[in-house]
């Protein structure tokens, strides 16, 4: 199949890689030359833009950053919608509140080509080795059409429901359960490292004990280092979680956990950690019990 692909970051290159290694003959483009360098090293073909991209696509990957980009890409500066042959599917796996998946899906069918909202979970591990978890919704034939597209990236592919902001409402759940374990297992390393206890030693026990988690055993030991690979951004999270609570606030929905979490990775960024692995919320833990120190 014809593949355009949208979005060559920490995810999306790998994603396009191993769309080429499955014989698909896949279209990349992104402001990023590295990333296409790299990626047209692997045998993917590289476009000027996302318009050149889209031309002759049967499946149209975004793996952009949110769905104000993915928009962007389809209807504004990329003009992508201009190309895209008719009866092609969008494939957005971007993260977006639920109302901007179903919109983008209703645009989309005005011009005759269709949409899986398609959310992904996993991070960079998953991306490379096509496990990731992947949240669909979309009508049941197209999911059917996109299935073998999106078994080569996803090893658990979920149709979460016809409704096109299914997906991304399970994409928010799972975000707001990220985005809280990362801050609790910073907080309780942070509280083991103050009370002068080895947090290395406290996370081997914590990893194999009942307070064990996924976040815990992943983003823990980068926790414990000084300068981590960013394998996941801070800003992410300050995103993510920002979306769960301007989901939360429309419906009226009380999201205590997840508004403290989303400020301590708020206070993460201010602080000029923005950029830096999310593992870094712990230095939002560090700044405030410090201060609390200094004042007693």
């Amino acid at each position: 199949m014809n593949i355009g692909f949208i979005g060559l970051g920490a995810m999306g290159l790998p994603m396009a890689v191993n769309l080429v290694k499955a014989g698909h003959e896949v279209t990349a483009f992104d402001f990023n030359e590295r990333a296409l360098k790299a990626f047209a090293g692997h045998g993917g073909l590289v476009a000027g833009s996302a318009a050149e991209a889209a031309k002759a696509a049967d499946f149209f990957v975004l793996m952009v950053v949110n769905g104000d980009q993915a928009d962007d890409v389809l209807f504004g500066a990329g003009k992508a919608v201009e190309k895209l042959p008719s009866g092609a599917c969008v494939i957005a796996s971007c993260t977006q509140p639920p109302a901007q998946a179903r919109a983008l899906g209703d645009k989309l069918g005005q011009h005759q080509l269709t949409l899986v909202d398609a959310p992904v979970s996993g991070g960079v591990g998953g991306a490379e080795t096509g496990t990731l978890t992947i949240m669909s919704s979309c009508p049941a034939h197209v999911f059917e059409k996109a299935k073998p597209v999106l078994d080569v990236v996803g090893r658990n592919v979920f149709h979460v429901g016809e409704d096109h902001g299914a997906g991304s409402t399970a994409k928010l759940v799972n975000q707001l359960l990220c985005g809280v374990h990362i801050a609790a297992a910073a907080e309780a390393l942070q509280l083991a490292e103050a009370a002068g206890v080895d947090p290395k030693s406290v996370f081997d026990i914590v990893s194999v004990s009942a307070a064990s988690s996924w976040m815990l055993n992943d983003r823990g030991p980068r926790m414990l280092e000084d300068d981590p690979e960013v394998r996941s951004a801070v800003d992410i999270f300050v995103k993510d979680l920002g979306i769960v609570l301007d989901h939360g606030r429309a419906a009226r929905h009380g999201l205590p956990l997840s508004a403290a979490a989303h400020q301590m990775f708020l206070a993460a960024s201010g602080a000029g950690l923005g950029r830096a692995d999310d593992s870094q919320v712990i230095q939002s833990y560090r700044g405030l019990n410090a201060k609390a120190d200094k004042k007693d």
